[in-house]
């Protein structure tokens, strides 16, 4: 079993920063993509980022691009999103996905193509 968790969301003024760390419990050897997704009320679940763990690639949606980073620190079993010059446009709840299939009938940024999802946390861009 794969337990994820969030953290480190919160309220940043335009163009501002804020780094937010999942934590993965459980089998984390057998995972083979990790993404992040946001969420806000009325609109479906969008993927900002995702990275292919063997490999290490790394995909961003086309608003995040320039201003995202997603990484993972292995050691410490922690997938981070690193998001600079923060826009109110990204205000949502994100939450962080894992999945251990090499390959499913989704893409990287559809919520289906992952089966573990954290709990979620909350980013406000607001001045």
């Amino acid at each position: 079993q794969v337990q994820l968790v969030e953290s480190g969301g919160g309220s940043v003024q335009p163009g501002g920063s804020l780094r937010l760390s999942c934590v993965v419990y459980g089998y984390t050897h057998s995972l083979e993509v990790m993404g992040w997704f946001r969420q806000t009320p009325g609109k479906e679940r969008e993927g900002v980022a995702a990275i292919v763990t063997g490999g290490g690639s790394v995909y961003y949606a086309d608003a995040v691009k320039g201003r995202f980073t997603i990484s993972r620190d292995n050691a410490k079993n922690t997938l981070y999103l690193q998001m600079d010059s923060l826009e109110p446009e990204d205000t949502a709840m994100y939450y962080c996905a894992a999945d251990w299939r090499p390959r499913s009938g989704y893409s990287l940024f559809q919520s289906p193509r992952y089966v573990y999802w954290g709990q979620g946390t909350q980013v406000t861009v607001s001045s």
